[in-house]
């Protein structure tokens, strides 16, 4: 049994530790996903990189992307919005981070990159945009088939 002195440690360091929790519902792997639209997110992300990223990410698993502002184009069968935070601890980084894709406006898939306490001191919070979403973008993607143009 762990001391009182013991206790506090534990639970300081497990403050400055910080660690990453995700949760991804994949996308059904049965839908034949051609094209999604993309709700530009370069405003509430603070700059263009997450776009890039999430059109990588999407482009890698066979699925063309559009970036659209405003009001949902007509044609659009599939959409993704994007929400994002960033913080600040001698440099800005991704602490947060969700993806809902979805078929109309019944929501298919659903990814959540977080940081647990802000990254705490771990020197890992700095890490780039692409190193923390690419895996939970593929994962809200696992086994979907690469679509054939």
């Amino acid at each position: 049994m762990l001391s009182f002195r013991g206790v506090i440690l534990v639970l300081a360091l497990m403050s400055i530790s910080g660690c990453t929790a995700t949760k991804v519902i994949p996308v059904d792997t049965t839908l034949k996903i051609r094209k999604t639209c993309i709700e530009d997110c370069k405003d509430t992300c603070f700059d263009g990189e997450m776009m890039g990223v999430i059109r990588d990410g999407f482009e890698r698993n066979g699925i063309a992307t559009q970036i659209y502002t405003g009001s949902l184009p007509t044609e659009c069968e599939y959409h993704l919005s994007v929400m994002c935070e960033r913080t600040w601890d001698m440099a800005m980084y991704l602490h947060h981070a969700e993806l809902r894709l979805y078929r109309a406006q019944a929501q298919i898939g659903y990814a959540e990159y977080h940081l647990t306490g802000k990254g705490g001191l771990a020197l890992t919070k700095f890490g780039s945009t692409k190193s923390k979403m690419d895996p939970i973008i593929d994962e809200l993607l696992i086994g979907h088939p690469i679509n054939t143009k």
